[in-house]
Order: structure tokens, then sequence, then C-alpha cells
């Protein structure tokens, strides 16, 4: 017998005898087993969770304090049925969906997993390197002679090496795996500290009202059309005739971080992340109790308090609030505040759009750039102020807002660590996701250079400097979020198919009132995940969209049909 083989086993024998002696011997040996579920942690506790918390706040104040927890229960729904088939069957998912249930939802499924690995890697290059320059090595960054592009690349270059080394060790087994799962639990643990100390302070300093974060915990679904309540006052005061104008900009942004929130909750490559990661340990059925643990302690856990802390920082230190600089203010001293140099042009922006809203696009295309300065500076301090609270912020501006509360140093490392960790976690699942996904499409052992080469498609994110150049850094989560967010129904109804499917799970197929759970619950979550998918395709691509989803839903019915009666019967 193999030393693996002999640790699982090991492994095995100590779940059934902690089972044997209570719930609380069962839930030590689960804690010390756990490791898919701090996996599934490494990669929601990224740039896309962060951002989305950080523009929650900003937007919504604690209003939307409710919307990752409901988004993470569904989706360690989800998760828990990915866990019980595959423990179950013991097969790899792609293959169980392309024979079972439809090869249409099962190649989907992979390439959408590939797409979403490479889009995904963009931000999170892009929050690493803005983490290092902006909170962690400032001084080193300002003082550089290098071209800021060129020091980004050089920076983001540093990371992907080191992120490399570490996938590599996951794959080498033995003493590189457990030095790989150390490191995860120990990233995640980091990033939950570092929030969660932030939140500490502004608490000893008196600077949180509790009872408003509570309230932010009841589901409030007309944020969707509507701007959060602290907004009106300030919409009431801008001139009848553009209130509506404010009001659609205001609600457009908050759906898109509202969508893109709950798509970094749970994102499709996590549904590809957990049965391969637990098939790797040679994880089976007496393994189903520790799985759901796993998901409910390594996962759920961190990602609510890490994104929570986030959104409670952000909502006290921005939300309905002008950023500096903009409205003539006058500082201790007596001079002019000047706007933060990256606010400038997005506050042009935001008040040119307001102008042409004003004078049609006709005329205002006849204006020159100078004219454009002069409108803007003619608007009303009204219009003046709403542009400048909605100019997006970054984790620079958090931890400097922060600075009064922690001290700027404090402020500076605990944020820049947080989010570096964030990153640089992200990125290596991410990497390691996508070794996975390359040696399922070549049908190969997830080993060797089929394994490691594809551990390296997510460095195309290195070209986030320069693809987003000059931008905010944060921001950059927010589409590519949404985008991810469209094929994440692909998995959620292939597995709760799965789940169905004599065929595949035999007599352990959920039957009863247990049966009716799952599929209540696990239709509760897809019928959500396929109503925000096609709700995401139409705000962005509007009947493209809607032709995209109906044109992917007819393949999958034809090629159900087409396929032999036994190989779609279920029972």
């Amino acid at each position: 017998m193999s030393t693996e083989n002999s640790g699982v086993d090991k492994n095995r024998q100590m779940i059934i005898d902690a089972q044997a002696k209570g719930r609380l011997a069962t839930f030590g040996a689960y804690f010390k087993l756990s490791g898919p579920g701090w996996l599934q942690s490494a990669i929601t506790l990224g740039g896309g969770s962060l951002s989305g918390s950080l523009y929650l706040g900003v937007l919504a104040g604690f209003a939307l304090l409710w919307l990752q927890p409901i988004a993470m229960i569904l989706g360690i729904i989800m998760l828990s049925a990915i866990s019980y088939v595959t423990l179950t069957t013991g097969e790899r998912p792609f293959d169980a969906i392309n024979k079972h249930v439809n090869p249409v939802l099962g190649w989907g499924w992979i390439l959408a997993t590939l797409m979403a690995n490479c889009v995904w890697a963009l931000p999170q290059f892009s929050l690493a390197v803005g983490a290092i320059k902006q909170n962690l090595l400032t001084s080193m960054a300002q003082s550089s002679t290098m071209d800021p592009v060129n020091l980004d690349l050089t920076i983001g270059a540093v990371v992907m090496v080191l992120c490399i080394i570490v996938v590599w060790c996951y794959n080498s087994g033995g003493v590189g795996l457990k030095i790989f799962n150390a490191l995860i639990k120990f990233m995640v643990g980091g990033i939950v500290l570092s929030f969660v100390g932030v939140v500490v302070f502004m608490t000893s300093k008196g600077a949180l009202d509790w009872g408003q974060i509570g309230n932010g915990f009841i589901p409030d679904i007309g944020l969707l059309s509507a701007p959060a309540d602290t907004f009106n006052v300030h919409i009431a005061a801008v001139g009848e005739q553009f209130q509506g104008f404010w009001t659609d900009r205001i609600v457009s942004q908050q759906r898109d971080v509202m969508i893109a929130a709950a798509a970094t909750a749970v994102g499709i490559n996590m549904t590809f992340l957990l049965p391969y990661s637990m098939l790797k340990r040679k994880w089976d059925k007496n393994f189903r109790g520790l799985a759901i643990f796993d998901l409910s302690t390594g996962l759920f856990i961190p990602f609510i308090l890490a994104t929570g802390c986030v959104v409670i920082a952000s909502a006290s230190q921005f939300h309905a609030m002008p950023a500096p600089g903009f409205l003539g203010e006058i500082d201790a001293n007596g001079a002019l505040v000047a706007p933060d140099k990256k606010f400038v042009g997005q506050y042009e922006g935001i008040a040119s759009a307001r102008v042409k809203k004003e004078m049609g696009t006709e005329e205002f295309g006849k204006l020159t750039k100078e004219e454009v300065t002069e409108k803007i500076n003619a608007l009303p301090q009204a219009d003046k102020k709403m542009a400048a609270m909605l100019v997006k912020r970054d984790s620079v501006h958090l931890a400097a807002a922060l600075a009064p509360l922690t001290g700027k140093e404090v402020s500076d490392y605990v944020f820049g660590l947080g989010v570096m960790g964030m990153a640089i976690s992200s990125i290596i699942i991410l990497m390691l996701i996508n070794g996975f996904v390359v040696c399922e499409i070549l049908n190969v052992p997830s080993k060797g250079w089929a394994f490691r080469l594809g551990t390296l498609m997510p460095c195309v994110g290195l070209l986030a400097p320069i693809l987003w150049a000059g931008k905010t850094k944060m921001w950059l989560a927010m589409p590519t979020s949404i985008i991810a967010f469209t094929v994440l129904p692909i998995a959620y109804i292939a597995f709760a198919l799965m789940m169905n499917q004599k065929s595949l799970m035999g007599d352990d197929r959920p039957s009863g009132i247990k049966r009716l759970i799952w599929c209540v619950l696990m239709g509760i979550a897809a019928i959500l995940a396929a109503m925000g998918s096609v709700w995401s395709l139409w705000l962005k691509l509007k009947w493209w969209g809607i032709v995209i989803a109906v044109g992917f839903t007819a393949l999958v019915i034809l090629v159900h049909f087409a396929l032999p009666r036994k190989k779609r019967q279920a029972a």
C-alpha cells in the first residue's frame, strides 16, 4: 500500500473513530483534516470580493451587508451538492456530466471555467501591484525612475514567480502539499485578521453605529431599482429635472456592484476546484460530513468576516461623502484643498455627463475642452457634490481615510497586507484550477508538465497594468466579475441534474424528504443564478445577450434529445 493511500486510510479511520466518540471529537477531527474549504476561501477572498465589498459600502452604506452572506449560503448549498455527488461516485465531474447529463453542459462548464480563470486573473494582478505600490512600498514606488507601467510589470512579474513556486509545491505532493496547505490557511487567516483588526480599531474609536450595521443584514431587494435611502436628501437637493439622471447613475452602479459581489461569493471556477481538490486527496463517502464542515468553517466564516468588515469600513468612510477637493473646501491652515489626481478624470467624466444631459448630445459635442470645463465649473453645488460622491475609490483611499483612526502606518500596512494577501492567494488558486482544467481537457492525470503548463495560463493577468493603466485598480474586478457571473448557472444546473441521475448516483441518490430538500435548495440557487445571468447579459449586451442565452439553452436541449435514450434517462 502506498504512503499516500495509507494516509487516506488513516484519516478515514480517524473520522470513524471520532464519530463514535461524539460531536466534539468529530468536529476536532474535521478541523484537523480540513483543506478544500480553505482553498475555496483563498479564491473567494480575492480582488473581486474585496472590490465588491468596498463598493457595496461606498454606494449603499450598511444597507447591503445582507447580500454577500446570502450569496455565499446559496453557493455553499451548491458546493455541498457538488461534494456529495463527487464523494459518492468517485467520478471526475467533467466525465460524469458528459456521460450522465449533457456534453454541452460539460464542455460549457469546463471552457467557462478556463475563461473565468484568465479573466479573473486580471484584477488580482492589478490589486497585488496596487497594494505593494500604494500601501506597502510607497516610498520605493515614488522614488523609482522606472516608467510606471514598467514598474507595474516588474512588481507583477515578482508576484507571478512567487505564485508559480507555491502552486508547483502543491503539484509535488507530500511535503510540498503540506507546505501549500499551510500557506493557504496562513494567508486566509491573515486576510481575515487584517480586516477584522480595522473594524476593531474603528469600534474602539466610537466610529461605528452598530445599530445601523445590524439593520444592514435585513434583505432589501428594492436596492436593485432605487438608490440607498441615504442618497435621497442629496438627490432632492439637485434640480428636479436632473434628479432622474443622478438616480439612474447610482442605480446602474449599484446593480453592477450587487451582481459582481454575488458573483465573487462563489464563482464557476470554485465549482471546478472543489471536486478535483477532494479527488486529489482521495476522499470518498466517509468524508462527506467533513466536506460540509470544511465548507462551513473554511469558506463561510472567513468570507463573511472579511467582506463584512470591508463593507463596514468603506461605508463609514465613503458612503454619501464627496471626495475632497471638488467643492472648494479649505483645510486647517486656510489653504484650498487639492483633489486627488486619481479622482480628477472620474469627476470630470461624471460632471460632463451631467452637462451633456442638460445640453443634449449634439450641442455638447460642439464644445471645446475648455468650454466643457467652464460648464462643469458652472454646475450647481448640489450637482458637483453628487459627482464628487460617485468617484471610484481604491484601497489606498480606504487606508488613507482610516489613518486618523488607526494611524497612517497601521492603516497602510494592515490594508496593504490584506489586499496583497487576497490578490496573491487568488492568483495561486486560479493557477491551480487551471492546471486541473487543462489536464481534464487533455484527459491526462493532474500532474506533471501538462498540469504545470496549465497553471501558467492565468499569468495573462500580468498584462493588467497595460490594459488598465491609469485606472482605478479595484474597479477592474467589477466588469470581470460580471462576465464570470453570466456562466455560473451552467455549473449549478449541471450538478443539480447530476444529483438526480439514478444512472450516476445509484442507490446513493437522495430519496424521499431528503431528495425534496436538496431539490428545493438547489432549485432556488440555480434559478437565482440563472436570473442574475440573464439580467447581466441584458444589461450589458441587450438583445445579443438574450440571443446567446437562448442559443446555448437550445443547444443543450437539442443534444439532450439527440443522445441515445439510455444516456439521458433519469429514473
